[in-house]
């Protein structure tokens, strides 16, 4: 069994595309290709961390391009993996009815904080999983023990992550900050 983590599917959501720059034509592409991904990576029995926007729901005739007539259930049953959702600002409407808006797991050592929007994120903890900033960036620094790492599908490919995958694009990332760090001194 393994871990992933991913955020901001917003499946069925069109306008999500122009929104963020994604790469298709279409809602229906959109979410067939992150369906895929996500079923290429992870399998029957593992673990899925969903940070927020999972997909969007519309009512027949609803406004164009914000969501099918389709429920959550409907994309789970496509999806592979055993699902903890964290409640994201779109998930009121969606069917997901989720219900955790924070959650901290240890996992390889760490204790990390998952919430779905960064201003919400936790300076107690070394690492917060933070999503609903789509393309914006990957990691930042919270405090100076503190960082944030963007697992919204928008800057890992749009596919679930492994935490070995987010610590190694992490260390990565620290050793560019420690070397420009270096270089202001």
């Amino acid at each position: 069994m393994n871990y992933w983590f991913t955020s901001d599917y917003h499946l069925g959501h069109a306008n999500i595309i122009k929104y963020c720059g994604r790469p298709w034509k279409c809602e229906r592409d959109m979410t067939e290709a992150i369906i895929k991904n996500h079923n290429a990576r992870v399998a029957p029995e593992d673990i899925v961390f969903h940070d927020g926007d999972f997909c969007f729901r519309n009512s027949p005739g609803g406004k164009q391009g914000e969501g099918t007539v389709l429920k959550a259930v409907d994309y789970i049953r496509r999806l592979n993996g055993n699902f903890y959702f964290i409640k994201g600002n779109h998930d009121k409407n969606n069917s997901l009815k989720t219900i955790v808006e924070k959650l901290v797991i240890g996992h390889g050592k760490k204790r990390i904080c998952i919430v779905h929007n960064p201003v919400h994120a936790d300076p107690a903890y070394e690492i917060n999983f933070v999503g609903h900033i789509h393309e914006k960036w990957q990691i930042r620094r919270l405090s100076e023990k503190s960082v944030m790492v963007n697992i919204g599908c928008d800057v890992w490919d749009f596919k679930p992550v492994s935490f070995e995958e987010i610590m190694k694009r992490l260390r990565k990332w620290e050793k560019n900050e420690a070397k420009e760090n270096i270089k202001k001194t």
